[in-house]
């Protein structure tokens, strides 16, 4: 896959853990836990291909996945501090430092929200790249589908409840 789409030098490199998978656009390379990388499962493919969907986003220039990239630091601070001026303020009273926290949490909402067409574009690209290499047999091909929507299925389920809890906690200090 990364061959025919003209990356063929990317590195590929094992990492620990499960669910670990990832490709990293800072120092562009393939991690691959070893469920995945060294197994030949229809899921382990399939994650395999949907990460190297993302290698492919990044040699591209895929707008939708620049946009996360410059989100990830704002994201990142947003993840470590929002919660402690949100309580701190609920419970002296202190809207202005709800408020702030409520920002901080706003932009990790917005980073999920970004990373939707990021997500479901890796794994229409990894489909379309199994399906027109021959990677699976017809039959596999449904299966191949049903891994790689439920995983992007799951990022959506974190932003909705992502979003849920940014309204929560605004009609919480509205009170």
């Amino acid at each position: 896959m990364l061959r025919s789409s003209g990356l063929p030098n990317l590195d590929i490199r094992p990492i620990e853990g499960q669910l670990s998978d990832h490709y990293d656009p800072r120092n562009r390379t393939l991690n691959l836990s070893a469920d995945v990388g060294n197994a030949s499962s229809l899921a382990a493919l399939g994650v395999a291909a949907h990460e190297a969907g993302h290698a492919i986003q990044d040699a591209r220039n895929y707008r939708p996945m620049r946009i996360r990239q410059t989100l990830v630091p704002v994201a990142t601070i947003g993840q470590s501090l929002w919660f402690l001026p949100v309580v701190l303020g609920l419970l002296m009273g202190i809207t202005g430092l709800v408020n702030i926290g409520l920002i901080l949490f706003a932009a990790i909402v917005l980073f999920q929200l970004v990373t939707l067409p990021v997500e479901f574009d890796a794994s229409k690209r990894a489909l379309a790249s199994l399906e027109t290499q021959g990677l699976l047999a017809a039959d596999e091909l449904p299966g191949a589908r049903a891994v790689l929507n439920a995983a992007a299925l799951t990022y959506v389920a974190g932003f909705v409840a992502a979003l849920g809890q940014l309204i929560y906690f605004f009609a919480l200090s509205r009170r």
